[in-house]
């Protein structure tokens, strides 16, 4: 079994698309910078530990909206 569940992280984003976001530009950011946010880690992998940060509540996101700016 997964951990963290879909489910259960989905109880924290709303969306599986916005999750599949967050947790990608989360795990390149570890790639390249070495800013873990936990102790422990369950998983080796980027993409495991950006999802354990959303499930324990360390990475949360914002919706910015961005303004229209084509020409009238």
């Amino acid at each position: 079994m997964l951990y963290p569940s879909i489910d259960s992280l989905l109880n924290k984003i709303d969306s599986k698309y916005s999750l599949v976001s967050v947790a990608a530009k989360r795990a390149r950011f570890l790639q390249q910078n070495d800013d873990l946010r936990l102790d422990k880690y369950v998983s080796h992998k980027f993409v495991g530990k950006a999802l354990e940060e959303i499930y324990v509540g360390e990475l949360s996101y914002r919706v910015v909206n961005r303004a229209d700016n084509s020409a009238e």
